[in-house]
């Protein structure tokens, strides 16, 4: 997939786990998982923005885009 997730690095920069940040965006365990390993197929504008709220970043920071690559 060209489309990344940094999640990962992002709960590292912040010292956060996957934990805390589901219960501070309200997103199940199971479904951060899921985008943090890069297997999620969309992302609703919604969750996007309770990230980038609870981890105090950018959607650039968060997704990245590479062109000509598949997973």
């Amino acid at each position: 997939m060209a489309v990344r997730v940094h999640l990962d690095e992002l709960l590292h920069q912040r010292r956060m786990t996957l934990t805390e940040l589901s219960d501070a965006v309200g997103i199940t365990l199971a479904n951060l998982s899921i985008l943090k390993t890069g297997k999620a197929k969309a992302i609703r504008f919604s969750t996007l923005e309770a990230l980038c709220e609870a981890l105090q970043c950018q959607p650039g920071d968060l997704l990245t885009f590479h062109e000509g690559e598949d997973q």
